[in-house]
């Protein structure tokens, strides 16, 4: 899902250069590098949304704004980031349907009374 549906999304949505625009999208993969600062790196019951600095809302929000950016390039690295919180999103619910306890002490409580 992290490496053919960006592929898709760049066919669509940039279909005269959707082959740079897919590699731009996976790129994007590289926001996990914020992955590097926390201790333990992974950690089988923790959502990442919300918890890494640049899976936050308010980064999530900057990834929006770059959607308005009159440059291809902007947008399309909008696009990649935008898809892989939306990845790492669908993870954390995966997560929480089999750890109901992981729901409750993730930065996205929230959804947890999905789960009840």
């Amino acid at each position: 899902m992290h490496f053919l549906v960006p592929g898709l999304l760049a066919w669509l949505l940039f279909r005269p250069v959707w082959k740079g625009a897919w590699m731009i999208m996976l790129a994007s993969m590289l926001v996990d590098a914020d992955h590097l600062l926390s201790t333990p790196i992974f950690s089988a019951g923790r959502c990442s949304i919300g918890f890494h600095p640049l899976h936050t809302g308010w980064a999530m929000l900057v990834y929006g704004i770059m959607l308005l950016v009159p440059r291809p390039w902007v947008r399309m690295l909008a696009v990649g980031l935008l898809f892989h919180m939306l990845t790492d999103f669908i993870d954390c619910l995966w997560m929480f349907s089999k750890c109901a306890g992981c729901c409750q002490h993730s930065s996205v409580q929230w959804v947890c009374g999905f789960f009840r």
